[in-house]
Protein backbone atom coordinates (compact mmCIF):
# COMPACT_ATOMS: atom_id res chain seq x y z
CA UNK A 1 0.00 0.00 0.00
CA UNK A 2 1.75 3.28 -0.98
CA UNK A 3 1.93 6.06 1.64
CA UNK A 4 0.97 9.50 0.95
CA UNK A 5 2.79 12.26 3.40
CA UNK A 6 0.19 14.55 4.98
CA UNK A 7 1.96 17.80 5.60
CA UNK A 8 0.64 20.15 7.78
CA UNK A 9 0.41 23.89 7.42
CA UNK A 10 -1.89 25.29 9.79
CA UNK A 11 0.02 27.08 12.19
CA UNK A 12 1.14 29.08 9.31
CA UNK A 13 -1.05 29.15 6.13
CA UNK A 14 -4.03 28.56 8.47
CA UNK A 15 -2.84 31.50 11.03
CA UNK A 16 -3.84 33.72 7.62
CA UNK A 17 -7.38 33.08 7.86
CA UNK A 18 -9.68 35.66 8.58
CA UNK A 19 -10.39 35.76 11.92
CA UNK A 20 -7.63 33.29 13.12
CA UNK A 21 -4.53 34.23 15.49
CA UNK A 22 -2.80 31.66 17.63
CA UNK A 23 -0.85 32.46 20.50
CA UNK A 24 2.43 30.82 21.20
CA UNK A 25 0.61 28.32 22.87
CA UNK A 26 -1.92 27.46 20.95
CA UNK A 27 0.81 26.68 18.68
CA UNK A 28 2.52 24.58 21.03
CA UNK A 29 -0.95 22.87 22.07
CA UNK A 30 -1.79 22.93 18.06
CA UNK A 31 1.50 20.90 17.59
CA UNK A 32 1.30 17.78 20.52
CA UNK A 33 -2.72 17.20 18.64
CA UNK A 34 -1.24 17.00 15.10
CA UNK A 35 1.52 14.84 16.27
CA UNK A 36 -1.15 12.70 18.02
CA UNK A 37 -2.93 12.79 14.88
CA UNK A 38 0.09 10.99 12.52
CA UNK A 39 0.92 13.54 10.10
CA UNK A 40 4.29 13.26 8.63
CA UNK A 41 5.04 17.34 8.81
CA UNK A 42 4.25 20.51 10.54
CA UNK A 43 5.18 23.49 9.00
CA UNK A 44 5.46 26.03 12.30
CA UNK A 45 5.58 29.49 10.72
CA UNK A 46 8.39 31.63 9.19
CA UNK A 47 10.90 32.47 12.29
CA UNK A 48 11.81 35.62 10.50
CA UNK A 49 8.30 36.94 10.25
CA UNK A 50 7.24 38.29 13.48
CA UNK A 51 8.07 37.57 17.24
CA UNK A 52 5.83 34.97 18.16
CA UNK A 53 7.29 32.60 15.34
CA UNK A 54 10.36 33.21 16.16
CA UNK A 55 9.79 32.70 19.62
CA UNK A 56 7.98 29.27 18.87
CA UNK A 57 10.90 27.53 17.11
CA UNK A 58 12.74 28.61 20.38
CA UNK A 59 10.39 26.68 22.41
CA UNK A 60 9.96 24.42 19.85
CA UNK A 61 13.09 22.76 20.18
CA UNK A 62 11.92 21.72 23.56
CA UNK A 63 9.12 19.53 21.81
CA UNK A 64 9.03 15.45 21.54
CA UNK A 65 7.71 14.91 18.38
CA UNK A 66 6.72 11.26 17.75
CA UNK A 67 5.61 10.84 14.50
CA UNK A 68 5.89 14.43 13.10
CA UNK A 69 8.62 16.51 12.01
CA UNK A 70 8.70 20.20 12.41
CA UNK A 71 9.62 22.91 9.40
CA UNK A 72 10.37 26.30 9.58
CA UNK A 73 9.15 28.16 6.42
CA UNK A 74 11.40 30.85 4.33
CA UNK A 75 11.74 32.30 0.94
CA UNK A 76 13.96 32.50 -1.19
CA UNK A 77 17.35 35.02 -1.63
CA UNK A 78 16.26 38.66 -2.01
CA UNK A 79 17.83 40.13 -5.40
CA UNK A 80 21.33 41.23 -5.17
CA UNK A 81 22.39 39.59 -2.05
CA UNK A 82 24.10 36.16 -1.73
CA UNK A 83 22.18 32.89 -0.02
CA UNK A 84 25.04 33.07 3.03
CA UNK A 85 24.01 37.00 3.06
CA UNK A 86 20.02 36.78 3.12
CA UNK A 87 18.73 37.29 6.70
CA UNK A 88 15.43 35.16 6.01
CA UNK A 89 17.59 32.45 5.11
CA UNK A 90 20.12 32.47 8.00
CA UNK A 91 16.63 31.95 9.92
CA UNK A 92 15.49 29.23 8.41
CA UNK A 93 19.05 28.34 9.30
CA UNK A 94 18.62 29.29 13.14
CA UNK A 95 15.58 27.69 13.58
CA UNK A 96 17.37 24.32 13.45
CA UNK A 97 14.69 22.27 12.19
CA UNK A 98 15.76 19.01 10.36
CA UNK A 99 13.43 20.18 7.70
CA UNK A 100 12.56 23.61 5.90
CA UNK A 101 10.26 24.54 3.40
CA UNK A 102 11.45 27.27 0.94
CA UNK A 103 9.07 29.18 -1.57
CA UNK A 104 9.96 30.62 -4.55
CA UNK A 105 8.11 32.31 -7.68
CA UNK A 106 7.44 29.93 -10.58
CA UNK A 107 5.22 32.44 -12.77
CA UNK A 108 7.32 34.73 -15.04
CA UNK A 109 4.65 37.52 -14.51
CA UNK A 110 5.60 36.90 -10.84
CA UNK A 111 9.25 36.83 -11.49
CA UNK A 112 9.15 40.25 -13.96
CA UNK A 113 6.49 42.41 -12.21
CA UNK A 114 6.11 41.34 -8.72
CA UNK A 115 10.03 40.64 -7.58
CA UNK A 116 11.22 43.02 -10.97
CA UNK A 117 14.02 41.01 -12.43
CA UNK A 118 14.95 38.67 -14.93
CA UNK A 119 13.86 34.90 -15.49
CA UNK A 120 17.53 33.58 -15.28
CA UNK A 121 17.84 35.94 -11.69
CA UNK A 122 14.76 33.97 -10.55
CA UNK A 123 16.71 30.34 -11.45
CA UNK A 124 19.60 31.69 -9.28
CA UNK A 125 17.53 32.65 -6.22
CA UNK A 126 16.12 28.96 -6.39
CA UNK A 127 18.95 27.58 -6.98
CA UNK A 128 21.37 29.40 -4.56
CA UNK A 129 18.76 29.33 -1.81
CA UNK A 130 18.08 25.51 -1.51
CA UNK A 131 22.11 24.85 -2.23
CA UNK A 132 22.91 26.99 0.75
CA UNK A 133 20.28 25.26 3.22
CA UNK A 134 21.11 21.63 2.05
CA UNK A 135 24.57 22.84 2.46
CA UNK A 136 24.18 24.12 5.77
CA UNK A 137 22.57 20.26 6.73
CA UNK A 138 19.11 20.86 6.33
CA UNK A 139 16.70 18.69 3.86
CA UNK A 140 14.91 21.52 1.66
CA UNK A 141 10.94 20.48 0.99
CA UNK A 142 10.42 23.41 -1.83
CA UNK A 143 6.85 24.59 -2.86
CA UNK A 144 6.67 26.05 -6.08
CA UNK A 145 4.19 28.87 -5.96
CA UNK A 146 1.73 29.65 -8.56
CA UNK A 147 2.69 26.88 -10.57
CA UNK A 148 -0.34 25.97 -12.42
CA UNK A 149 -1.03 29.50 -13.08
CA UNK A 150 2.57 29.55 -14.62
CA UNK A 151 2.74 26.46 -16.25
CA UNK A 152 -0.48 27.91 -18.37
CA UNK A 153 1.15 30.98 -19.26
CA UNK A 154 5.35 29.70 -19.71
CA UNK A 155 5.33 26.09 -19.69
CA UNK A 156 8.67 26.17 -20.39
CA UNK A 157 9.81 28.25 -17.59
CA UNK A 158 7.73 26.84 -14.95
CA UNK A 159 9.08 23.51 -15.29
CA UNK A 160 12.76 24.52 -15.04
CA UNK A 161 12.10 26.88 -11.70
CA UNK A 162 11.32 23.41 -10.42
CA UNK A 163 14.45 21.64 -12.25
CA UNK A 164 16.85 23.17 -10.43
CA UNK A 165 15.58 23.13 -7.00
CA UNK A 166 15.78 19.32 -7.81
CA UNK A 167 19.38 19.83 -8.95
CA UNK A 168 20.15 22.01 -6.31
CA UNK A 169 19.44 19.30 -3.67
CA UNK A 170 15.05 19.57 -2.84
CA UNK A 171 14.30 16.46 -0.86
CA UNK A 172 10.33 17.08 -2.83
CA UNK A 173 9.10 19.67 -4.89
CA UNK A 174 5.78 20.75 -4.30
CA UNK A 175 2.97 22.34 -6.49
CA UNK A 176 0.96 25.20 -5.29
CA UNK A 177 -1.94 26.10 -7.04
CA UNK A 178 -1.31 29.18 -4.80
CA UNK A 179 -4.95 31.25 -6.47
CA UNK A 180 -7.25 27.85 -6.14
CA UNK A 181 -8.13 28.36 -9.79
CA UNK A 182 -6.90 25.05 -11.44
CA UNK A 183 -9.48 22.22 -12.54
CA UNK A 184 -8.87 18.60 -11.72
CA UNK A 185 -7.74 17.65 -15.23
CA UNK A 186 -5.24 20.49 -15.70
CA UNK A 187 -3.79 19.53 -12.08
CA UNK A 188 -3.31 15.89 -13.63
CA UNK A 189 -1.62 17.37 -16.59
CA UNK A 190 0.71 19.38 -14.60
CA UNK A 191 1.71 16.41 -12.41
CA UNK A 192 2.32 14.43 -15.05
CA UNK A 193 4.43 16.30 -16.87
CA UNK A 194 6.50 17.65 -13.60
CA UNK A 195 7.08 14.02 -12.63
CA UNK A 196 8.07 13.34 -16.38
CA UNK A 197 10.90 16.08 -16.09
CA UNK A 198 12.02 15.49 -12.29
CA UNK A 199 13.34 12.44 -10.34
CA UNK A 200 12.39 14.37 -7.27
CA UNK A 201 9.22 13.23 -5.76
CA UNK A 202 6.78 15.52 -6.48
CA UNK A 203 3.94 17.65 -3.40
CA UNK A 204 0.25 19.35 -4.36
CA UNK A 205 -0.17 22.26 -2.47
CA UNK A 206 -4.01 23.17 -3.39
CA UNK A 207 -6.12 26.37 -2.05
CA UNK A 208 -9.94 26.07 -2.62
CA UNK A 209 -10.67 29.10 -4.17
CA UNK A 210 -12.48 27.47 -6.91
CA UNK A 211 -14.27 24.76 -4.41
CA UNK A 212 -11.70 22.07 -6.27
CA UNK A 213 -9.35 21.79 -3.47
CA UNK A 214 -10.01 18.24 -2.59
CA UNK A 215 -10.72 17.36 -5.60
CA UNK A 216 -7.48 19.05 -6.76
CA UNK A 217 -5.94 16.93 -3.94
CA UNK A 218 -6.98 13.52 -5.53
CA UNK A 219 -6.21 14.14 -8.71
CA UNK A 220 -2.23 15.24 -8.31
CA UNK A 221 -1.97 11.59 -5.81
CA UNK A 222 -3.69 9.80 -8.41
CA UNK A 223 -1.02 11.46 -11.14
CA UNK A 224 2.05 10.61 -8.98
CA UNK A 225 1.91 13.31 -6.12
CA UNK A 226 3.44 11.62 -2.33
CA UNK A 227 2.58 14.48 -0.24
CA UNK A 228 -0.51 16.40 0.33
CA UNK A 229 -0.13 20.01 1.82
CA UNK A 230 -3.45 21.33 3.42
CA UNK A 231 -5.21 22.67 7.01
CA UNK A 232 -7.23 20.96 9.11
CA UNK A 233 -10.64 22.14 8.25
CA UNK A 234 -9.24 23.99 5.45
CA UNK A 235 -8.95 27.29 7.47
CA UNK A 236 -6.35 29.85 4.63
CA UNK A 237 -6.72 32.82 3.35
CA UNK A 238 -9.74 33.82 1.27
CA UNK A 239 -11.42 30.81 0.51
CA UNK A 240 -9.00 28.64 2.53
CA UNK A 241 -6.29 26.10 1.93
CA UNK A 242 -7.32 22.46 1.33
CA UNK A 243 -8.98 20.73 4.25
CA UNK A 244 -6.83 17.64 4.84
CA UNK A 245 -9.47 16.05 7.20
CA UNK A 246 -11.27 15.30 4.11
CA UNK A 247 -8.30 14.62 2.26
CA UNK A 248 -6.79 12.01 4.58
CA UNK A 249 -10.45 10.12 5.08
CA UNK A 250 -10.83 9.91 1.23
CA UNK A 251 -7.12 8.84 0.85
CA UNK A 252 -8.01 5.63 3.02
CA UNK A 253 -11.25 5.17 2.84
CA UNK A 254 -11.71 5.66 -0.94
CA UNK A 255 -8.58 5.30 -2.27
CA UNK A 256 -6.73 2.84 -0.60
CA UNK A 257 -3.68 5.01 0.28
CA UNK A 258 -1.62 4.75 3.82
CA UNK A 259 -1.35 8.06 5.86
CA UNK A 260 -0.95 8.84 9.06
CA UNK A 261 -0.60 6.25 11.84
CA UNK A 262 -2.42 3.48 11.35
CA UNK A 263 -5.04 3.83 14.53
CA UNK A 264 -5.08 7.70 14.11
CA UNK A 265 -8.67 7.91 11.60
CA UNK A 266 -10.72 7.62 14.70
CA UNK A 267 -9.46 10.62 16.29
CA UNK A 268 -9.71 13.01 12.84
CA UNK A 269 -13.30 14.30 14.13
CA UNK A 270 -12.15 15.20 17.73
CA UNK A 271 -9.20 16.80 16.25
CA UNK A 272 -10.74 18.73 13.72
CA UNK A 273 -13.42 20.04 16.62
CA UNK A 274 -10.39 20.88 19.12
CA UNK A 275 -8.53 22.97 16.05
CA UNK A 276 -12.00 24.85 15.34
CA UNK A 277 -11.47 25.88 19.12
CA UNK A 278 -8.23 26.49 19.56
CA UNK A 279 -8.77 28.77 16.57
CA UNK A 280 -12.12 30.18 18.30
CA UNK A 281 -14.19 29.55 15.07
CA UNK A 282 -17.69 28.10 14.82
CA UNK A 283 -17.98 24.65 13.78
CA UNK A 284 -19.12 23.67 10.46
CA UNK A 285 -21.57 21.44 10.45
CA UNK A 286 -22.14 20.11 6.35
CA UNK A 287 -17.99 19.21 7.10
CA UNK A 288 -17.50 16.05 5.22
CA UNK A 289 -16.66 13.50 6.99
CA UNK A 290 -16.23 15.30 10.78
CA UNK A 291 -18.87 17.97 11.01
CA UNK A 292 -21.81 17.14 12.82
CA UNK A 293 -24.38 16.81 10.45
CA UNK A 294 -21.97 14.68 8.41
CA UNK A 295 -24.08 11.66 9.35
CA UNK A 296 -27.60 12.96 10.37
CA UNK A 297 -30.91 11.79 8.63
CA UNK A 298 -34.25 13.91 9.06
CA UNK A 299 -36.16 12.15 6.21
CA UNK A 300 -38.51 9.96 7.15
CA UNK A 301 -38.02 7.76 4.13
CA UNK A 302 -33.96 8.34 4.77
CA UNK A 303 -34.44 7.10 8.35
CA UNK A 304 -36.23 3.97 7.63
CA UNK A 305 -33.56 2.95 5.49
CA UNK A 306 -30.96 3.64 7.76
CA UNK A 307 -32.33 1.49 10.65
CA UNK A 308 -32.86 -1.46 8.20
CA UNK A 309 -29.22 -1.20 6.56
CA UNK A 310 -26.60 1.86 7.24
CA UNK A 311 -24.74 2.01 4.16
CA UNK A 312 -27.99 2.55 2.23
CA UNK A 313 -27.83 6.45 3.26
CA UNK A 314 -24.24 6.63 4.53
CA UNK A 315 -21.26 6.74 2.48
CA UNK A 316 -18.37 5.25 4.96
CA UNK A 317 -19.31 4.47 8.57
CA UNK A 318 -19.19 7.63 10.98
CA UNK A 319 -17.34 5.92 13.66
CA UNK A 320 -14.06 4.87 11.02
CA UNK A 321 -13.40 8.79 11.12
CA UNK A 322 -14.60 9.39 15.04
CA UNK A 323 -18.26 10.80 13.88
CA UNK A 324 -21.63 9.48 14.91
CA UNK A 325 -24.96 9.24 12.88
CA UNK A 326 -28.04 11.52 14.64
CA UNK A 327 -31.18 10.77 13.53
CA UNK A 328 -33.17 14.75 13.87
CA UNK A 329 -36.64 15.14 14.37
CA UNK A 330 -38.78 17.48 12.83
CA UNK A 331 -41.90 18.21 10.46
CA UNK A 332 -40.53 16.10 7.28
CA UNK A 333 -39.89 13.07 10.20
CA UNK A 334 -41.88 9.93 10.41
CA UNK A 335 -42.44 7.62 12.86
CA UNK A 336 -39.11 5.94 12.04
CA UNK A 337 -37.38 9.35 13.00
CA UNK A 338 -38.65 9.26 16.46
CA UNK A 339 -37.96 5.56 16.99
CA UNK A 340 -34.83 5.39 16.09
CA UNK A 341 -34.15 8.63 18.58
CA UNK A 342 -36.26 7.40 21.78
CA UNK A 343 -37.51 4.10 21.01
CA UNK A 344 -34.77 2.01 22.65
CA UNK A 345 -34.22 4.26 24.97
CA UNK A 346 -37.86 4.81 26.57
CA UNK A 347 -39.51 1.31 25.47
CA UNK A 348 -41.37 2.29 22.74
CA UNK A 349 -39.40 1.53 19.71
CA UNK A 350 -42.83 -0.80 18.94
CA UNK A 351 -45.49 1.55 20.66
CA UNK A 352 -46.85 3.52 17.07
CA UNK A 353 -49.63 5.19 18.83
CA UNK A 354 -47.09 6.63 21.25
CA UNK A 355 -44.61 7.33 18.46
CA UNK A 356 -46.94 8.70 16.42
CA UNK A 357 -48.32 11.23 19.28
CA UNK A 358 -45.00 12.17 19.81
CA UNK A 359 -45.19 12.91 16.00
CA UNK A 360 -48.09 15.02 15.90
CA UNK A 361 -46.72 16.93 18.79
CA UNK A 362 -43.43 17.88 17.06
CA UNK A 363 -45.27 18.35 13.67
CA UNK A 364 -47.48 21.14 15.59
CA UNK A 365 -44.45 22.57 17.68
CA UNK A 366 -42.72 22.98 14.49
CA UNK A 367 -45.13 24.93 12.91
CA UNK A 368 -44.97 27.08 15.17
CA UNK A 369 -41.86 27.63 14.76
CA UNK A 370 -39.67 25.35 16.53
CA UNK A 371 -36.84 22.96 15.38
CA UNK A 372 -35.65 20.37 17.58
CA UNK A 373 -32.66 19.51 15.63
CA UNK A 374 -30.34 20.78 17.99
CA UNK A 375 -32.80 21.10 20.69
CA UNK A 376 -32.30 17.46 22.21
CA UNK A 377 -33.20 17.64 25.53
CA UNK A 378 -36.74 19.10 24.76
CA UNK A 379 -37.56 16.92 22.42
CA UNK A 380 -36.75 14.31 25.17
CA UNK A 381 -38.94 16.12 27.19
CA UNK A 382 -41.61 15.80 24.98
CA UNK A 383 -41.28 12.22 24.67
CA UNK A 384 -41.10 11.64 28.62
CA UNK A 385 -44.24 13.90 28.79
CA UNK A 386 -46.10 11.59 26.06
CA UNK A 387 -45.68 8.61 28.25
CA UNK A 388 -45.76 10.26 31.79
CA UNK A 389 -42.03 9.50 32.79
CA UNK A 390 -41.91 13.35 33.36
CA UNK A 391 -41.09 14.69 36.86
CA UNK A 392 -41.97 18.36 37.52
CA UNK A 393 -39.41 19.75 39.97
CA UNK A 394 -40.93 23.51 39.81
CA UNK A 395 -44.02 25.67 38.13
CA UNK A 396 -43.39 28.97 37.07
CA UNK A 397 -45.80 31.54 39.06
CA UNK A 398 -44.28 34.83 37.87
CA UNK A 399 -41.54 36.46 36.37
CA UNK A 400 -40.47 40.18 35.92
CA UNK A 401 -37.20 41.65 34.20
CA UNK A 402 -36.95 45.66 34.69
CA UNK A 403 -33.75 47.12 32.92
CA UNK A 404 -33.13 50.56 34.09
CA UNK A 405 -30.70 52.84 32.42
CA UNK A 406 -28.06 54.81 34.79
CA UNK A 407 -26.88 58.44 34.99
CA UNK A 408 -23.44 56.95 33.69
CA UNK A 409 -25.01 55.11 30.74
CA UNK A 410 -24.73 51.50 32.04
CA UNK A 411 -28.03 49.48 31.78
CA UNK A 412 -29.01 47.63 35.26
CA UNK A 413 -31.13 44.35 35.02
CA UNK A 414 -33.15 42.56 38.17
CA UNK A 415 -35.26 39.57 37.59
CA UNK A 416 -37.59 38.53 40.13
CA UNK A 417 -39.47 35.56 40.05
CA UNK A 418 -41.71 33.09 41.77
CA UNK A 419 -41.84 29.11 41.51
CA UNK A 420 -43.23 26.12 43.37
CA UNK A 421 -41.32 23.67 44.54
CA UNK A 422 -41.68 21.40 46.90
CA UNK A 423 -44.91 22.08 47.70
CA UNK A 424 -44.00 25.59 48.60
CA UNK A 425 -43.89 29.08 46.80
CA UNK A 426 -39.90 30.28 46.60
CA UNK A 427 -39.67 34.21 45.71
CA UNK A 428 -36.00 35.03 44.67
CA UNK A 429 -34.27 37.77 42.40
CA UNK A 430 -31.17 38.72 41.33
CA UNK A 431 -29.37 41.15 39.06
CA UNK A 432 -27.53 40.37 36.08
CA UNK A 433 -25.61 41.41 32.69
CA UNK A 434 -29.28 41.71 30.61
CA UNK A 435 -32.69 39.87 31.09
CA UNK A 436 -32.07 36.45 30.31
CA UNK A 437 -28.68 36.67 32.84
CA UNK A 438 -30.72 37.90 35.80
CA UNK A 439 -33.65 35.58 35.06
CA UNK A 440 -31.15 32.29 35.17
CA UNK A 441 -29.91 33.79 37.91
CA UNK A 442 -33.02 34.03 39.87
CA UNK A 443 -34.10 30.68 39.23
CA UNK A 444 -30.84 29.67 40.60
CA UNK A 445 -30.99 31.56 43.41
CA UNK A 446 -34.64 29.95 43.89
CA UNK A 447 -33.82 26.09 43.28
CA UNK A 448 -30.34 25.82 44.28
CA UNK A 449 -31.01 25.26 47.76
CA UNK A 450 -33.85 22.70 47.22
CA UNK A 451 -31.71 21.05 44.35
CA UNK A 452 -28.18 21.42 43.76
CA UNK A 453 -27.56 19.93 40.67
CA UNK A 454 -28.47 23.15 39.01
CA UNK A 455 -25.03 24.01 40.20
CA UNK A 456 -23.41 21.59 37.36
CA UNK A 457 -25.70 22.89 34.69
CA UNK A 458 -23.60 25.94 32.46
CA UNK A 459 -25.02 28.23 29.71
CA UNK A 460 -22.54 27.52 26.23
CA UNK A 461 -23.99 29.05 23.41
CA UNK A 462 -27.17 31.12 23.22
CA UNK A 463 -28.58 31.28 20.09
CA UNK A 464 -31.59 33.63 18.80
CA UNK A 465 -33.50 33.73 15.36
CA UNK A 466 -36.55 35.20 13.93
CA UNK A 467 -38.69 33.05 12.48
CA UNK A 468 -41.37 35.08 10.71
CA UNK A 469 -39.87 38.42 9.77
CA UNK A 470 -42.39 39.70 7.82
CA UNK A 471 -44.18 40.24 11.23
CA UNK A 472 -41.39 42.90 11.79
CA UNK A 473 -40.23 44.16 15.36
CA UNK A 474 -43.59 41.99 16.13
CA UNK A 475 -41.90 38.61 14.76
CA UNK A 476 -41.37 35.48 17.12
CA UNK A 477 -38.22 34.50 17.84
CA UNK A 478 -36.53 31.19 18.07
CA UNK A 479 -34.14 30.80 21.03
CA UNK A 480 -31.81 27.76 21.02
CA UNK A 481 -29.66 27.59 24.59
CA UNK A 482 -26.89 24.94 24.69
CA UNK A 483 -25.58 23.86 27.89
CA UNK A 484 -23.04 21.45 29.68
CA UNK A 485 -23.66 19.55 32.27
CA UNK A 486 -22.28 15.81 33.86
CA UNK A 487 -24.83 14.35 30.91
CA UNK A 488 -22.74 16.36 28.37
CA UNK A 489 -23.64 19.16 25.93
CA UNK A 490 -27.31 19.53 25.34
CA UNK A 491 -29.92 22.14 23.46
CA UNK A 492 -32.93 23.12 24.46
CA UNK A 493 -35.51 25.44 22.77
CA UNK A 494 -37.87 28.38 23.20
CA UNK A 495 -40.47 30.35 20.60
CA UNK A 496 -42.45 33.33 21.20
CA UNK A 497 -42.89 36.89 20.17
CA UNK A 498 -41.14 38.15 23.26
CA UNK A 499 -37.45 37.00 23.46
CA UNK A 500 -37.47 36.75 27.47
CA UNK A 501 -40.06 34.41 27.37
CA UNK A 502 -38.41 32.28 24.56
CA UNK A 503 -35.51 32.08 26.20
CA UNK A 504 -37.14 31.30 29.78
CA UNK A 505 -39.07 28.30 28.27
CA UNK A 506 -35.11 27.41 27.17
CA UNK A 507 -33.94 27.66 30.30
CA UNK A 508 -36.61 25.84 32.13
CA UNK A 509 -36.12 23.04 29.88
CA UNK A 510 -32.54 22.80 30.42
CA UNK A 511 -33.37 22.74 34.38
CA UNK A 512 -35.62 19.90 33.74
CA UNK A 513 -33.48 18.14 31.91
CA UNK A 514 -30.42 18.18 34.18
CA UNK A 515 -32.72 17.60 36.83
CA UNK A 516 -34.30 14.66 35.94
CA UNK A 517 -31.06 13.30 34.87
CA UNK A 518 -29.40 14.12 38.12
CA UNK A 519 -32.38 12.36 40.00
CA UNK A 520 -32.15 9.13 38.22
CA UNK A 521 -28.08 9.07 38.16
CA UNK A 522 -28.54 9.57 42.67
CA UNK A 523 -31.48 7.05 42.70
CA UNK A 524 -29.76 4.44 40.23
CA UNK A 525 -32.73 3.69 38.96
CA UNK A 526 -32.87 1.38 36.18
CA UNK A 527 -31.98 2.32 32.34
CA UNK A 528 -34.84 4.17 30.69
CA UNK A 529 -35.65 1.41 28.58
CA UNK A 530 -36.66 -0.79 31.34
CA UNK A 531 -40.16 -1.40 31.93
CA UNK A 532 -41.93 1.25 33.64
Amino acid sequence: MQRIEIYDTTLRDGSQSEGVSFSLQDKMLICHRLDELGVDFIEGGYPLSNPKDAAFFQEARGLKLQTAKLLAFGMTRRKGLSAAEDVGLKALRDAQTEYVTVVGKTWDLHVTEVLGVSLQENLDMIADSVAYLTGEGRKVIYDAEHFFDGFKANPDYALKTIAVAAQAGAVLVCLCDTNGGSLPEQVTQCVRQARHTLSTPIGIHPHNDSGLAVANALAAVAAGAVQVQGTINGIGERCGNVDITTVIANLRLKMGYDCLKKDSLIHLTETSKYIYEIANLNLVNNQPYTGASAFAHKGGMHVHAVNKIAGSYEHVVPELVGNSRRILVSELSGVSNIAAKAGKKFNILHDRDTLKKVLDQITELENQGYQFEAAEASFELIVRRQIGRLRKFFDLKSYRCAISRQANGKPVTKATLSVIANKREINASAEGDGPINALDAALRYALEPEFPAIADLHLVDYKVRVVNGRAESAAKVRVIIEFRSPEGVFGTIGVSENIIEASWQAIADAVEYRLIHAEEAAAKVPPANAAV
